[in-house]
């Protein structure tokens, strides 16, 4: 038996004649309402990779990354989100090319070096690079590397539609991350 919904944190409303749901606009961004949707969210299992580039100078970037999913397979589109705050997002941005190594089972300390704010990321990481100036893991499941396609803002996160241009990868159990932890660390 399923357990009973929790009320929403907004007052329901029908789609108007646009389509667009006035509820969405409704919804309160107070803190326990914003928690209680990061945990429903939550509930939806994501891989974890880690999105890498180099800078101007040649310079590596890379940043852990959940929100990302396969769009299409002709032509190869993917997707990944990234916050606007996030410090990495200039280079990632205005990068030609950029890699997303997707993380194995036991990579749970390099999923959370890159997801620091600050320090050197790649310091210790084997890592080599690929092609059109972007920077491979060393040990990762897959790597794709990709261009922008399409980028756009939207609410607090910038989206990335890329297209993959070469890829690479080996079988293994993946990194998850569900309900606020990490699964097959």
């Amino acid at each position: 038996m399923m357990p009973a919904l929790a009320p929403l944190p907004y007052a329901t409303q029908a789609c108007n004649d646009s389509g667009q749901d006035d509820a969405a606009r409704a919804i309160s961004h107070d803190g326990a309402a914003r928690r209680a949707l990061r945990d429903a969210l939550g509930q939806f299992a994501t891989g974890v990779t880690i999105v890498t580039a180099a800078d101007a100078d040649g310079q590596p970037v890379g940043v852990t990354i959940n929100a990302f999913t396969s769009v299409s397979l002709a032509p190869p589109l993917l997707l990944w989100c990234l916050a606007r705050s996030s410090g990495s997002l200039a280079v990632l941005r205005a990068a030609p090319c950029h890699a997303i190594n997707v993380l194995g089972s036991g990579q749970l300390a390099l999923c959370q070096r890159f997801a620091a704010r600050s320090g050197d990321r790649f310091a210790g990481v084997d890592c080599r690079p690929g092609p059109c100036g972007t920077v491979l893991i060393d040990g990762t499941l897959a790597h794709f590397i990709c261009r922008h396609r399409s980028v756009r803002v939207v609410g607090d996160h910038v989206i990335f539609v890329v297209e993959v241009v070469a890829y690479g990868s080996t079988p293994g159990a993946p990194l998850v991350f569900h309900a606020g932890g990490f699964a097959g660390s």
